[in-house]
Order: C-alpha cells, then structure tokens, then sequence
C-alpha cells in the first residue's frame, strides 16, 4: 500500500465576501503494472460551509467503482479495482463557498464544554505528536492570548520558522521532524500547526482541498482547522493561499485520514493535476 498526500509551494489577501463561486476540475493518469485497488479523496466535501452545485466523474477505461460518503464528516470516498495498463480519471465540479470571514475575537472552548465529537482532535495521532511537544508548545505560544491570537501566533511562527522546500520530507515524516529540520511542504506546516494547537488543549485537525495559487504547477493543498468560538477556522501556514478560498475535500486527524489516492498495487504516476478556478460575476453590459 502506498499514499498519495499534498505537497507544494505570495501569500494571498483574504477573502471578506462570505459566499463565492469555484469551478474545480482535477485530472489524474497512472499506468498501472498490475491490477490494482484505489482508494480517491477528490470529491469536494458536500457540507460544512461549502455545497457542491454540479459535479462529473469520468474514469478512463471505464471501470466499476462506488463512492461512499463517510457518515459523521461526509467526505466522500472513491473505490475501484483497475487492471493494469493506462488509468485516468477526471473530476469536475462547482462549489458554492458560504464561509464567514475568520473572527480574531473567537474564544478558547474550555475541555469540559466541548462537543463530544471534537475530543478526538485533542489527542495525539501517528503524524502529530502533541504530547511530545506539549513542553515546547507552553513555552513558544502559552503567553500568548488565548482564543484566534493564540492560533494565529502558532501559524505565524510556523511561517516565519519552517522553510517550504520541496523534496525535504517523505511520507513517514512527523510533526516533531519537521519541528527539528525547519523545513517541510504543506502538509507538514498543517501537521505541525496540528500539533502544537492539541499541545495548547485547543482542538485541531488538518484539511485537505482544492486551493489556487499563484505559481504552477497545481497540486492538493493541506492546511490546519482550530476549534475557536464553537467552530471550525481555517489556518495556512505556508501563506501561500487563503484559506478562507479553498474548496475542502476532506478532514481529519492528520494525513493518514486525507490521502488524495491510496494505491494496493504497482503503479507509476504520470499525472496529477488538481485545478480550482474561482468564478467571477460578469458585468453587465453598459447600454
């Protein structure tokens, strides 16, 4: 088994407006030296703060395959047998975005009064090893005001202190890793942002999704969520989009749960590319 998870490299101006439209279109070609099983993360969640609109699947050759929708995050799962030879598949997919703006005043949730199924985003997981960095954590970050500052000090200094580098880090690479060699991709900013929030008793996860940036070539993108003010806000690290932007194609504890593809078989990758678009309103014309 192998998996597939987000890499890649201005920070981009947030967003004010609470609805906006995105055209997403995501293209992956495999050859395949064996038959082999899939596992797809590309659907874009349906729920939340987002709905999708409109949506197409096509797999190249046509192979039998079942999308399951988890029943507590409701992102949806893509499974398929294929024989080997040469597999591409194409989704595409509209998505109207109802995100409110981040609110820098959102408070802490004290442990006792948090939903029962936030808990689990408290404790240590394989990539995010809060426990481990809980020391540090107090020490970096426990002067800080708590609430939205606190988080937003944790991301600042993941952005100033962490080199995005391509390359620098595998699929084995933790939290505590990165947090020694300053230097990782998305995914792990995410993961260590992740884990210092949990150290701070502030629940955390990581989300994966379809984001813009400025500079090709595309690619999934990973950033972290913090549970202030009884939901869910949206923190990018590496400041390479704005998270308020991306369209969400799944959380979870960190990237164990959100690999994009995860692979039973020998395969080669030839393509992976990811779009998202926002649609813009068209003027009306001047008489």
């Amino acid at each position: 088994m192998s998996q597939q998870t987000p890499g890649r490299p201005a920070a981009r101006r947030p967003s004010d407006d609470p609805e906006r439209l995105f055209d997403v279109d995501c293209k992956l070609s495999y050859t395949l030296l064996d038959d082999t099983h899939f596992l797809f993360l590309v659907h874009a969640l349906d729920g939340m703060d987002q709905e999708v609109v409109d949506e197409s699947l096509r797999i190249t050759p046509a192979v039998a395959h079942e999308v399951h929708a988890d029943a507590v995050l409701g992102h949806r799962t893509l499974r398929m047998k294929a024989s080997a030879g040469p597999l591409t598949l194409r989704y595409r997919a509209r998505v109207r975005l109802h995100r409110p703006p981040a609110d820098p005043s959102a408070a802490e949730v004290a442990i006792e009064a948090l939903p029962h199924e936030v808990l689990p985003a408290l404790m240590p997981t394989r990539y995010c090893e809060s426990d481990r960095l809980a020391s540090a954590a107090w020490k970096m970050f426990g002067q800080h005001e708590p609430g939205h500052a606190r988080v937003q000090a944790v991301s600042d200094w993941i952005h100033e202190h962490v080199e995005y580098r391509i390359g620098s880090t595998n699929t084995a690479t933790t939290a505590c890793d990165v947090f020694l060699q300053r230097a990782g991709v998305c995914r792990d900013f995410a993961h260590l942002g992740v884990t210092f929030c949990r150290a701070l008793n502030i629940p955390a996860r990581l989300a994966v999704g379809y984001a813009r940036f400025d500079e090709p070539p595309p690619d999934f993108h990973a950033v972290f969520e913090a549970f202030l003010g009884e939901r869910w806000a949206l923190f990018d690290p590496t400041g390479l989009t704005d998270p308020q932007d991306m369209v969400r194609i799944a959380v979870g504890r960190d990237a164990a749960d959100v690999a994009f593809a995860t692979l039973f078989g020998p395969v080669r990758t030839r393509l992976i590319r990811p779009e998202v678009e926002q649609v813009r309103a068209r003027r009306a014309r001047r008489p």
